[in-house]
């Protein structure tokens, strides 16, 4: 594969890029010095570059990335100014927004699509969505204006593509946030059915607000909380299973089970609760960018699909066993329901599924507040004047005035997206209708169709590996929207 080249992007395409007596001290902008032309070398199957006119050299960029057959290189040793978070941080902030809301589905798609069909799907879904998110991490890297998702697509596709991007982004991204609000909710009436899912959802909104408002780099211990939960989760499936020596529900007597694909249409449904798992890309330009080390971004990536993978195949073997075709759309529903597990396992299991969502909520919804935030004029850093050498500063009074509003907007944008999203979810209160949308047409547009296109657009040509995928991106999405719409 050629060397991928990113063409130039200039500062008239974001308006708020350059210096002026209005920019924040601390976000002027920053100059990434390459030593000697040999820091090149580091970037495999790069050609020369050609020289940079005047004006171009004045655009502080970082060194362009190559994408290389489907490996993907950052230049090492190359410091992020902008990022608080560290490996670590990154890594359990990536495993805890991808394993969570596609987890409890898995059994389905194996019962859907069968052993060899199941598991041929979860492991190509996995390796292409790890690949794509590379891109994106890559794309959004090489430039230090971009910010989101929807910045990607501009400077990919131009400006007129920033309204479809931003609306399939956010719309990816929101049903995200709906459908852990209503998994929380529905767990919680499961344990406690004193009240109805309805009133959970509403309440849930004391512990969510309260969450969009804190840094990626202290999210990231709530992210340990939600990873604890989901390892508690597959722990309690294999305790329950274990311990009956008889079906349904046990591992020591499987139940009927199919070695092939059901049906065309059971195929379509399987291609987006797969799918589904892996919808984390919203999340991945926030990740990337906030991280101290982004060349440390692929090493990481790589682990945490690798760990999703895995649990998500154990999860749909262990349930696919236990419940055979049977399995419902919520494999815990399964454990409730059926007769001489421990009640206590169960309850432990069930708190657990109340507490990783509301722990992930923040992290999935936050690249929804960057963008909005973007659009809105509201990024940036807002803790006081700035002064241009060539203007004389703005009075105090004034300036104050103007970070105090953008301190407030922020706070409302930030506050009305739980609101909004716990109201969609007790309109729409079926949590399988909205994993079916969610990974039959969101998913697959926001997580490989968009990266894919993407980078071929910047690239300047289309490889065959890329036009591969795309083509089979393109027909699992129709025919898992089909699906999903046709058993709705």
């Amino acid at each position: 594969m050629d060397a991928f080249h990113a063409r130039p992007y200039r500062p008239d395409d974001h308006p708020h890029s350059q210096a002026n007596e209005e920019t924040p001290l601390l976000c002027k902008p920053v100059s990434f010095i390459v030593p000697n032309p040999s820091s090149r070398a580091n970037l495999p199957d790069s050609p020369s570059q050609p020289s940079c006119s005047a004006e171009e050299a004045t655009v502080p960029r970082r060194p362009r990335p190559s994408f290389s057959n489907n490996s993907i290189k950052l230049a090492p040793n190359l410091p992020n100014v902008e990022g608080r978070s560290t490996y670590g941080q990154t890594l359990f902030n990536c495993i805890a927004i991808l394993l969570g809301i596609g987890m409890l589905s898995e059994p389905l798609a194996f019962a859907y699509a069968g052993w060899i069909g199941g598991t041929a799907l979860i492991v190509f879904f996995g390796y292409i969505t790890c690949y794509t998110a590379k891109i994106l991490a890559h794309v959004i890297l090489d430039d230090p204006r971009l910010r989101s998702y929807a910045d990607v697509g501009k400077k990919a596709f131009g400006p007129r593509s920033t309204l479809l991007t931003s609306f399939l982004f956010c719309l990816e991204v929101f049903s995200v946030g709906v459908v852990l609000v209503t998994l929380a909710a529905d767990s919680l009436h499961s344990v406690v059915p004193t009240y109805s899912a309805n009133t959970y959802k509403m309440c849930s909104l004391i512990v969510l607000l309260p969450t969009v408002f804190v840094p990626l780099s202290v999210l990231s211990y709530t992210s340990v909380l939600g990873i604890v939960s989901t390892i508690l989760v597959v722990a309690v499936l294999f305790i329950d299973g274990l311990s009956k020596t008889e079906g349904p529900g046990s591992l020591w007597d499987p139940a009927e089970t199919s070695i092939g694909v059901g049906g065309l249409t059971e195929l379509g449904m399987a291609f987006g609760l797969f799918m589904a798992g892996f919808s984390g890309h919203a999340a991945m330009p926030s990740l990337a960018r906030d991280m101290i080390d982004p060349s440390q971004f692929d090493h990481m990536i790589d682990r945490a699909y690798i760990i999703a993978v895995i649990v998500y195949a154990v999860i749909g073997w262990a349930g696919y066993v236990m419940f055979g075709t049977n399995v419902s759309d919520e494999v815990s529903g399964d454990l409730l329901a059926t007769p001489g597990y421990n009640p206590v396992l169960n309850k432990v299991m069930l708190w657990m599924l109340v507490i990783s969502p509301l722990t992930k909520y923040a992290l999935a919804t936050r690249p929804l507040n960057v963008i909005l935030e973007v659009m809105l004029g509201l990024e940036g850093n807002t803790h006081g004047p700035a002064e241009d050498s060539n203007h004389e500063p703005k009075p105090a009074i004034r300036s104050k005035a103007r970070m105090g509003l953008k301190r407030v907007l922020v706070i409302v944008e930030r506050g009305v997206i739980p609101f909004l999203s716990v109201a969609v979810s007790i309109l729409i209160p079926e949590f399988s209708s909205m994993m079916a949308f969610l990974g039959s047409f969101s998913a697959f547009v926001i997580c490989v169709i968009g990266p894919i296109s993407a980078k071929s657009s910047l690239a300047g040509h289309w490889t065959f590996f890329d036009a591969s995928i795309l083509v089979i991106a393109v027909i699992m999405a129709a025919w898992g929207t089909y699906a999903a719409f046709l058993t709705a």
